[in-house]
């Protein structure tokens, strides 16, 4: 089967029900198509609880335990789970050699930011406590858990803080003013995302007195000096192309170490459906190699 028809399926499962109306409908939702498909039979997973919200450490086997990808899931802050994208987050740690904390952070609009940021952060202060070395930690997610990534980094690079190996960025949500111009022109073939749907989730997400510009909810705004390598992953079918595109571009501009890669045909967080998807585990695999790549470097 080609690529092509991996992803028309994949099309097919996300409108095979009408798009759910409500926090709660569209939490059931993301968990249902998210986890269509199982995690491998050889994952062993530990769930653990962190300043009331949960975690949960998986490892595959022959990966090296002292080395973690902290992992936040997509759902544009109001939605998603470790159960949505444990398939994801599991295969990319296989993918990395290493152990991946999955992080289910507070969600909005029953907790707006900062509260994921803050668990975000609380999560990165696990590791460290665990005797982690910061260059043994890569941090990444997809859509908004790739927004959280950046905000995180940013966090440790303004608290003069060692920081993570690297960066792991899958179709990431950037720009919560809506300004990018793939919101209207790809918008008909993008799926998933739509930027009535994104407005409502800014939202929900951001409180009326924070401008959606802050670096801390919009990293596209971000001073991003100083920042380890990234790896930003996209579909070319994304509303939210150039969210990545433009990130990439200022990231670089900041002389930052960045690799964007666009892929033909790709909606938004693809890998998610890497069980069926042969794009999505070969994406996975590119960025398994990176976080080896960067973490076998010498100490920053």
């Amino acid at each position: 089967m080609t690529d092509h028809r991996e992803i028309d399926a994949i099309r097919a499962l996300l409108s095979s029900k009408p798009r759910p109306v409500g926090w709660t409908e569209r939490r059931n939702r993301i968990e249902e198509v998210g986890a269509a498909w199982p995690i491998a039979d050889d994952i062993k997973l530990e769930g653990v609880v962190l300043n009331g919200f949960s975690a949960e450490w998986s490892l595959a086997p022959h990966s090296d335990a002292s080395r973690v990808l902290l992992f936040f899931h997509g759902g544009g802050y109001c939605s998603g789970s470790i159960v949505s994208h444990r398939r994801l987050a599991t295969e990319a740690g296989r993918a990395a050699g290493a152990r991946t904390l999955a992080v289910g952070y507070h969600l909005a609009p029953e907790n707006p930011f900062p509260a994921a940021l803050n668990d975000a952060i609380a999560a990165w202060r696990f590791l460290r406590a665990q005797g982690i070395d910061a260059e043994h930690i890569a941090v990444g997610g997809d859509s908004a858990g790739a927004g959280l990534t950046v905000a995180l980094i940013n966090a440790l690079l303004a608290g003069g803080e060692a920081l993570p190996a690297c960066g792991w960025l899958i179709s990431p949500w950037t720009d919560l003013t809506m300004s990018g111009t793939t919101l209207v022109t790809k918008d008909a073939i993008d799926p998933l995302i739509h930027k009535g749907y994104l407005l409502e989730l800014a939202e929900a997400y951001v409180p009326p007195q924070v401008d959606r510009k802050d670096p801390r909810v919009s990293p596209l705004y971000a001073d991003l000096k100083g920042m380890p390598p990234l790896l930003i992953q996209v579909g070319s079918d994304e509303s939210l192309l150039a969210d990545a595109t433009r990130f990439a571009a200022a990231a670089g501009e900041a002389d930052v170490e960045v690799t964007l890669e666009i892929w033909p045909r790709m909606i938004h967080a693809w890998p998610l459906w890497n069980a069926k998807l042969e794009a999505g585990r070969q994406a996975i695999g590119h960025a398994g190699d990176f976080i080896q790549r960067c973490m076998n470097r010498a100490p920053r």
